[in-house]
């Protein structure tokens, strides 16, 4: 595995600043969004109004958690243009979720907005150990998911080439990274594992690749994945976390030399954890809920956007800005089966440490009368045998047993016998009636 340490002389001032002066910049940002919200933005006068506080009333950082959250359901319910904070003839960029649950919510960027995404996404591409002169092959999707476009604005910015393929068509991707010879790849660890097998199907060992980095975001992954990933394809693979109600990927990045949890790019986006019943702001070290408040969007700033997902905030190490712990789950993908909460990372995690089983799964979910059942459908790796694969679904299921305390039923199937996903993959399966 090459060494791709950054330079230190690359970093920015501001990735080597001290704390004070960190601390110093999120005030006099901190303020300038509250004040920017407050006077734009509808919505937020009225929720500031309602809870009795002011852009005034934040004098210090901790004053911030004396104003309201914000949800998804804000957004949904100003749907399209009711969060913006400048005149839409200003916003230069609109991206949007999917809204298959919903209407879908909908963000918008300044052309500064774009720059500024642009320099934090550069900046993540360089902590995971990209180099200006890169090929940066982008197997995100493109379009109105942030993905595929964020990282490739940033890796232009780094003075990369971009090879912009987009999710899918996976044996097309496998003949241009044969073919091109990139030294990154941006993708979902869900798709990048079924690029390994489609590498393996065409006869090329991963492992002999030209991939040196392979930085994976949009789904929650293990430090098991983690070493699975590594292995099969010699390379360092990072993490990235971003939503595109905050900005798009970019707001944290694992950095290549410790691969020890995000630095949160503090000087951009301002991290709490609370806890998710109560919305008590927990101190650091502590696991909740994460929440983001934005510090320089201009188009469609954020206040204390509650993402659902799970972590702890933790002090900075290869960088000064802290970081948060990779994301064990979220609050609405916890399976709660007979009084017990589990995560789709705790049981692939348990399937990593089963030699015989492939880390291609989901958890389906059943009602047989009045209580629910979940299996896990899952793969024998190819090469392993009826009868290992018969052992280790046991195995799985008393593994499952032991340490998270519910019982399960294993459903082993054939090499390729779990659908694909071109993008985040689809862990878990509901097909309990409706009641």
């Amino acid at each position: 595995m090459q060494d791709r340490t950054p330079d230190p002389s690359t970093l920015e001032p501001i990735e080597r600043a001290s704390l004070d002066e960190l601390r110093a910049l999120q005030l006099r940002r901190l303020r300038w969004t509250l004040r920017h919200a407050y006077d734009n933005v509808p919505h937020y006068r009225a929720a500031f109004d309602a809870a009795g506080v002011h852009p005034d009333d934040c004098t210090d950082l901790a004053d911030l958690a004396k104003f309201p959250f914000t949800v998804k359901a804000d957004l949904r319910d100003t749907y399209p243009f009711g969060m913006f904070a400048v005149p839409r003839a200003q916003v230069s960029r609109i991206h949007a979720s999917s809204g298959t649950t919903g209407r879908p919510t909908v963000v918008g960027y300044t052309a500064q907005d774009v720059r500024t995404w642009s320099q934090v996404m550069a900046r993540s591409i360089r902590a995971a150990g990209g180099r200006p002169g890169d090929i940066v092959h982008v197997a995100y999707g493109y379009g109105l998911f942030t993905g595929g476009l964020g990282a490739h604005y940033g890796a232009e910015a780094l003075g990369c080439t971009v090879v912009p393929v987009s999710g899918g068509m996976t044996e097309r991707q496998v003949t241009l990274i044969s073919d091109l010879r990139p030294d990154v790849i941006m993708v979902t660890p869900s798709y990048m594992l079924a690029i390994v097998d489609e590498l393996r199907r065409h006869g090329i060992d991963p492992r002999e690749t030209s991939l040196a980095v392979g930085i994976f975001g949009a789904e929650p992954w293990t430090n098991d994945m983690r070493c699975e990933l590594e292995q099969d394809l010699d390379m360092h693979a990072v993490d990235i976390y971003g939503l595109s109600e905050v900005i798009g990927p970019g707001v944290a990045q694992e950095c290549v030399e410790t691969k020890d949890g995000l630095h949160v790019w503090e000087d951009h986006f301002y991290p709490e954890v609370i806890d998710p019943d109560t919305g008590e702001v927990l101190p650091d070290g502590e696991r909740g809920e994460l929440v983001f408040t934005s510090l320089t969007k201009q188009a469609m700033p954020v206040i204390r956007y509650r993402t659902r997902d799970l972590t702890r905030l933790l002090p900075g190490t290869a960088r000064t800005m802290r970081r948060m712990e990779k994301i064990t789950g979220r609050t609405d993908d916890m399976i709660i089966l007979r009084g017990v909460n589990l995560f789709p990372t705790q049981i692939e995690e348990l399937i990593l440490h089963t030699p015989a089983l492939a880390p291609h799964f989901q958890c389906v979910l059943t009602r047989a009368g009045r209580l629910d059942e979940l299996t896990v459908r899952v793969e024998r790796r190819p090469g392993a045998s009826d009868e290992d694969a018969s052992a280790a679904g046991g195995h799985l299921a008393a593994l499952v047993k032991r340490t998270i305390g519910v019982t399960v039923a294993v459903d082993v199937r054939e090499p390729d016998g779990i659908e694909r996903s071109m993008g985040k993959a689809r862990r878990v399966v509901d097909d309990r009636p409706a009641r």
